[in-house]
């Protein structure tokens, strides 16, 4: 049972700016190349910030005259900090933080924060392209069967445009968080509804017993 990582996925050849990169050539680095935004680094390819087309046009929008200054740059406009993300994480993660944070694109970095390649909204939703009976037999046969020992038909498992729905009993309380979360990780899973019960509350505390007499 794995997910696909972000290394994975990625762009390796980044287009990208300094901070110093000169308004006017960011607009051709993103026409030329057909983008929607780039990420900014300083001299130790370190991310800075991430610039848009919509950072330059709310740019532009706040200025009088028909067009930037030349003193006006990447640093300038960015939007900083970037949200980054690591190769090693899954992509379901990425998904979900780039959804969170309402952005199209994350930079990919390395432990020391350096670029190394980025994810954009288009390369994480390949991979939730899978269809729902994939899904349904992979949590049945790899999360239900293989990882929590329990007989298949335990859990009844509906999947429908990536939402996975788990109905059904397992043994013990502690499996129903163990198995939406695992769910909650696979590629393609978009949500999850919980309707499991269990056997045995494993979680309750046993109360201590109280022996009465003279010592």
């Amino acid at each position: 049972m794995t997910a696909h990582i972000v290394g994975e996925v990625m762009t390796r050849d980044v287009v990208h700016a300094r901070r110093t990169t000169p308004f006017k050539e960011v607009v051709r680095l993103l026409d030329h190349h057909r983008i929607s935004g780039l990420p900014v680094v300083d001299a130790d390819d370190k991310v800075l910030g991430v610039l848009s087309g919509s950072d330059l046009v709310r740019n532009q929008a706040h200025r009088d005259g028909p067009a930037p200054p030349p003193s006006v740059t990447a640093g300038d406009v960015m939007s900083s900090p970037a949200i980054t993300v690591h190769p090693e994480q899954t992509v379901p993660d990425a998904a979900r933080l780039m959804e969170r944070r309402s952005i199209e694109r994350l930079p990919v970095v390395d432990e020391a924060d350096r670029l190394i390649g980025i994810a954009t909204r288009r390369d994480l939703l390949r991979v939730f392209l899978r269809a729902d009976d994939d899904i349904r037999r992979q949590v049945t046969e790899e999360i239900v069967v293989t990882s929590l020992n329990l007989p298949s038909e335990a859990v009844r498992v509906a999947v429908r445009d990536g939402v996975v729905t788990l109905d059904g009993r397992v043994e013990a309380r502690s499996q129903v968080p163990e198995l939406v979360h695992a769910v909650w990780r696979l590629d393609g899973v978009v949500g999850v509804v919980n309707g499991l019960g269990f056997r045995i509350d494993d979680r309750e505390t046993p109360t201590p017993s109280h022996r009465t007499g003279s010592p």
